[in-house]
């Protein structure tokens, strides 16, 4: 394929009525869960919120029915250096694509801070009232002092601007210079504790009320290798109710579709050798994608399970990081005499070229997907789904919707649900009840993608790590696999599982099956998970996973 040949699928006049299979499964949720009504239209909860303090008393656990918005944690626009859309052809797109929230996190740097965050946030505000279906929040992509980025966003209030903007100039590693990171170095122990006290400083504006609410996401967290394991772990326990994940796979997908960006290119532009700021203990494999994937999330037994192996909630997500979407026509402005971003803030809006542009992206919801799980529609309420870890992710369109609950055998209640907690008896029997929706339409590619198998991964728990820079969870392997080649339409697995002597997390993810071999760390851990492509060589579409956020089982003696 040449630069200036527009695939059919790059079409952008295609309607979106026949790109947005989840709008009907995302109605059938909220009816099923009988959250449409006044109560949910006015925000309050459908079922009532069970006491901390009481649910820790009994055995198992009652989860609230849930309805899934989709969204898209990671957008840049004009207000970015460089990327080049306007928020209204980015809101645009991410409704076509289905996408009910949205977050704009525009790269730090002087003339964001002095000029664009403003501007950005009226144009904030004339989307919102522009599309009333969506929710759009203003975010900011940090670069953390002797690391890679991170994901800000603040829930809408009369300070998002204000403490966006007041965090940027007092906490931003590229403003300030805090880049150093690697081992050794005079200033990497400063730098790393200033990431702390930032993220410190966030949770105390969210206690204060300055804010109602304030999340913070790892953004590629392996593609320069420098989120070392003790930072990750020095950030999520600075707050873990404000530091709360990572980008399980980043954006960029598009990066290494067959003649497109040349040779070398990898899907998410994971295109790096270790550096002198690279943390030595991770191998060269761990700067590639596996299946789209940061290496991180999918190393069974790898970085996201030595976390989760501590009994600890993180949260990965997926998003399209778009600046330049892939095979689009329009390219930068010019700039007028005297005026440049950093006295601006502010890109030229695009013009139209009618010839395919570089790029590596695509548009919001095109194809990744993050789907959160909501008692309520609001911006609130998705900041509450994400915290609570009531996340499952999708590349391609994969599946419609997916439903997940654990509970004891002898339980007739729903049990708990993605992200939450069962307190079971030593021995006692237990189910995971999957409750999956194929793919009812064909994805922008034009392809309806069918699942092939669902894996369940099982980890024990074992607590706090000595040593905080281990990315190894020992105990943590693929378990069980499903095959459900052919099965259309809304199936339920009811998968048996066991609580042994210690406490234990289960996760779940899946696949077209069109790509898959033994997992980083063996075929007795993983037997089939998803692996690198060969380099220029990884059409996305032809490759598509979902990953799911752990349930765990804390297991008592009584």
């Amino acid at each position: 394929m040449t630069e200036q040949q527009l695939p059919s699928w790059a079409d952008p006049t295609v309607s979106p009525t026949d790109l947005d299979p989840q709008g009907l499964s995302r109605r059938g949720l909220l009816r099923r869960a009988g959250l449409f009504g006044a109560a949910f239209a006015l925000g309050g909860s459908a079922v009532p919120a069970t006491p901390a303090a009481a649910a820790e008393q009994r055995l198992g656990g009652h989860d609230p029915h849930l309805a899934y918005l989709v969204g898209d944690h990671h957008v840049h626009s004009v207000y970015s250096h460089d990327a080049k859309y306007t928020f209204s052809q980015q809101a645009q797109a991410a409704a076509k694509y289905g996408l009910d929230w949205m977050v704009f996190n525009e790269h730090s740097n002087f003339g964001h801070a002095n000029y664009g965050a403003k501007l950005e946030h009226a144009e904030i505000i004339k989307a919102r009232a522009e599309n009333p279906r969506q929710l759009i929040f203003q975010g900011l992509e940090w670069y953390i002092p002797a690391a890679e980025h991170c994901t800000i966003f603040a829930a809408p209030g009369p300070h998002e601007t204000d403490l966006l903007t007041q965090f940027e100039l007092a906490y931003d590693g590229k403003l300030l210079g805090y880049t150093e990171g690697s081992a050794g170095a005079t200033d990497t122990a400063r730098n790393e504790a200033h990431a702390v006290k930032a993220i410190k400083w966030l949770a105390e504006q969210r206690r204060s009320g300055y804010v109602d609410d304030v999340l913070v996401l790892a953004n590629h967290p392996l593609r320069l290798g420098i989120d070392s394991p003790h930072e990750v772990r020095n950030w999520r326990d600075a707050a873990p109710e404000i530091m709360i994940g990572m980008e399980g796979a980043p954006g960029a997908q598009g990066a290494a579709i067959p003649g497109w960006r040349g040779a070398n290119s990898i899907r998410g532009e994971y295109e790096n050798k270790p550096s002198a700021q690279s943390w030595a203990g991770y191998p060269a494999d761990a700067y590639l994608t596996y299946g789209g994937f940061d290496w991180a999330t999918a190393t069974v037994g790898g970085l996201w399970d030595a976390l989760l192996a501590e009994g600890r909630l993180f949260t990965i997500t997926t998003n399209s990081d778009n600046h330049r979407t892939v095979f689009d026509t329009w390219k930068n402005g010019d700039w007028p005499t005297g005026q440049n971003f950093d006295n601006t803030g502010k890109l030229p809006d695009p013009v139209n070229t009618d010839t395919p542009q570089p790029g590596s992206d695509f548009w919001p919801g095109e194809f990744s997907r993050t789907h959160v799980g909501v008692t309520r529609y609001g911006y609130r309420a998705v900041m509450a789904g994400l915290r609570a870890g009531r996340v499952w992710l999708d590349h391609g369109h994969l599946l419609d919707g997916l439903d997940v609950r654990l509970k004891r055998d002898c339980d007739p209640g729903r049990g708990v649900t993605l992200g939450g907690r069962l307190r079971v008896r030593k021995g006692e029997k237990i189910s995971l009840h999957v409750t999956v929706t194929t793919a009812s339409r064909p994805n922008p590619r034009g392809i309806l993608p069918e699942l092939a198998h669902v894996d369940v991964i099982r980890g024990a728990v074992r607590g706090p790590v000595t040593d905080r820079d281990s990315w190894r969870a020992p105990d943590t392997k693929v378990v069980q696999t499903k095959d459900v080649s052919g099965r259309k339409g809304t199936y339920t697995l009811r998968i048996p599982l066991t609580a042994g002597d210690e406490s234990f997390y289960v996760r779940l993810r899946g696949s077209d099956g069109n790509r898959h071999g033994a997992g980083y760390l063996g075929a007795a851990v993983d037997p089939s998970g998803p692996i690198p492509h060969t380099p220029g060589d990884g059409d996305p579409w032809a490759d598509t996973w979902f990953y799911a956020n752990p349930i765990f089982v804390d297991v008592t003696g009584a």
